[in-house]
């Protein structure tokens, strides 16, 4: 059998700028979100929260209605991994973690990006593991940044760098099937992007890709079930997850985090590219 051809979206500059407005809108609801986030806060507040900021700023929630989806966020709490639907009665507690996944478009571009949280006092191991999937995916970006740059770099540099990451980090588990994606005209485009594997694999890294790196790790096993609700996915052994996404760009001169506040610049420094301009 063949193997099924990849639609790759390579961007233009102006596309790219186009991304960052949509990234900025995701990073804003995220980080309002952040603020929001307390026991006695339902994921159902935290939906109109980030609906709220990505209507003011004249964009579209990139995940209402997507496959019937019918909500803005997916609100993942404790042992829950990824597309878990905001409720009134879900309600977050002392101690719970949740990861905050969010998608806007602006003007037909996409940005998304994902980002857990602690509510409350929260167990050092569960914050621990919430760090490292955090560095692991900057690891990620990282790596991207470097092989396109040699111009030697794989889509699977990627996907090493995350795992050798969090197996530096620790003994978690890396969510089996589950990973990042091509990001652009729609929310979801080739290629996948798995978060373990051999280097130099895969398409090259090369300048107009944009891809969303997101790590989702567990303090127990990788393996995971989708509910009967077609949406959440929790971990089999029911142990905590966290996941954590950002959006990029690569550009001939570097990487632009393009969910990122200030573009990726404080943690890959001079990897990020000189159009990245310096944001408050």
């Amino acid at each position: 059998m063949r193997r099924q051809q990849l639609k790759i979206q390579l961007k233009t500059t102006d596309q790219i700028v186009k991304m960052r407005a949509a990234g900025l809108v995701v990073a804003e609801a995220l980080e309002q979100m952040r603020k929001a986030v307390a026991p006695g806060v339902s994921t159902a507040d935290l939906d109109r929260v980030a609906e709220s900021v990505i209507r003011d700023a004249g964009a579209v929630p990139s995940f209402k209605g997507y496959h019937g989806y019918p909500a803005s966020i997916c609100s993942s709490v404790n042992e829950q991994i990824v597309h878990a639907i905001p409720s009134e009665k879900q309600v977050l507690q002392e101690g719970d973690l949740i990861s905050i996944d969010c998608g806007a478009v602006l003007d037909g571009w996409h940005g998304d990006s994902a980002i857990t949280v602690g509510v409350g006092e929260v167990r050092p191991e569960l914050l621990k593991m919430a760090a490292v999937a955090e560095d692991a995916m900057w690891a990620g970006l990282a790596a991207a940044a470097r092989g396109a740059a040699s111009g030697r770099g794989k889509l699977s540099d990627i996907s090493h760098a995350v795992e050798q990451a969090v197996r530096a980090g620790g003994r978690y588990g890396i969510v089996e099937g589950y990973g990042g994606h091509g990001i652009g005209t729609e929310m979801h485009q080739d290629p996948h992007v798995l978060n373990y594997g051999r280097p130099g694999r895969g398409i090259s890294l090369t300048n107009g890709l944009c891809l969303a790196i997101e790590p989702m790790i567990t303090l127990g096993s990788p393996k995971s079930i989708e509910l009967s609700d077609g949406w959440t996915v929790i971990t089999k052994d029911r142990s905590v997850a966290a996941h954590v996404e950002h959006s990029m760009a690569l550009l001939e001169d570097g990487i632009w985090v393009l969910t990122a506040l200030d573009g990726g610049r404080e943690r890959l420094g001079d990897l990020v590219t000189a159009r990245q301009p310096v944001e408050s």
